[in-house]
């Protein structure tokens, strides 16, 4: 069986990918199931570099295929904040509530086309042989109040208009249909395919 080692030890963002690589003979190993990991230290700029960075240090670490992801919400409106700093945007010491609280204080005036968003997902794959790249994004816009109990992040206030709901009114499986990091997932997966 193929072990793949899932850089993270986000809960989550593990469920969301195991339920996606379901029914494949893969075995999901992720860092919380090691006493001993390397620190990660996302310094990248872009959701790209730090996918990578996860993923190349997991694998020089344990000598295991690796998928790395970075994900993160960006606002053309503020400049794409909060970017590679979206789980950190409130600062160092924050939590779900708080980020999303300071982003709607961030754009307290701003109305229509102006609350327009999109979630980035990029995944590094790294083994012997590989280094490959998929990334995958929704379109939405962020509303002024909380909306649904699924999920977590910005989930709540990220509303589809396509579907009328926001990331948290949805199930997992509708979520994994659409969402930015269900997308690369999918272009991973198809990967993973073709070389296991």
């Amino acid at each position: 069986m193929f072990t793949l080692l899932i850089a993270t030890k986000n809960r989550h963002k593990l469920n969301e990918i195991s339920t996606i690589l379901v029914n494949r003979p893969i075995e999901l190993k992720s860092l919380a199931d090691f006493d001993n990991s390397p620190e990660i230290i996302e310094n990248g700029q872009t959701f790209r570099e730090n996918a990578a960075i996860k993923a190349d240090t997991c694998f020089e670490y344990f000598h295991l295929p690796a998928m790395g992801d970075d994900s993160g919400l960006e606002v053309p409106a503020l400049g794409n904040e909060p970017g590679v700093f979206s789980a950190r945007y409130a600062g160092a010491d924050t939590n779900d509530l708080k980020n999303n609280l300071y982003l709607l204080d961030k754009m307290k005036g701003l109305t229509g086309e102006q609350r327009r968003a999109r979630f980035v997902c990029t995944i590094c794959y790294r083994d012997e042989g590989h280094r490959e790249f998929f990334t995958g994004t929704t379109e939405g816009y962020i509303l002024e109040e909380f909306r649904g109990q699924s999920g977590f992040g910005y989930d709540p206030i990220f509303y589809i208009p396509e579907i009328g709901k926001t990331y948290a009114e949805l199930s997992m499986e509708e979520k994994n249909a659409i969402s930015h990091r269900g997308k690369a997932m999918i272009k991973f997966a198809a990967f993973l395919d073709k070389i296991t």
